[in-house]
């Protein structure tokens, strides 16, 4: 659980596709731990700057996400616990989102400019 907290303030990025929040270091040493299959930010410095970003609004502490009704809401309810932006300003690359599209998921801008 501690890589996925952040290990300081200082550098704070949000993941564009989850909204976790990490430092930069932790995102290139560890990647997203919910989303790193996709993003492949593991190691390569360049990815963690394309599809994280350093704008964004609120956090949300999640420890148990299942049982969370705010998770639910933000559509994080699957994923593990941690820190989440509320709202993440950004895109991802165009490469992810067809990639993200080939596998039949559909890509949600977490900057709330999507509604239901």
């Amino acid at each position: 659980m501690a890589q996925v907290l952040p290990a300081d303030k200082k550098q704070l990025r949000a993941c564009l596709l989850c909204s976790l929040v990490k430092n930069a270091s932790q995102f290139r040493a560890n990647g997203c731990e919910n989303c790193d299959d996709i993003l492949r930010m593991r190691d390569y410095p360049e990815r963690v700057s394309e599809c994280t970003s350093s704008k964004f609004e609120g956090v949300i502490a999640l420890m148990q996400p299942p049982e969370s009704w705010v998770a639910r809401w933000q559509r994080i309810d699957k994923f593990t616990r941690g820190v989440y932006a509320i709202r993440v300003y950004g895109r991802i690359p165009e490469d992810v989102e067809d990639d993200l599209e080939r596998k039949g998921i559909v890509y949600r801008p977490r900057d709330g400019s999507v509604k239901d």
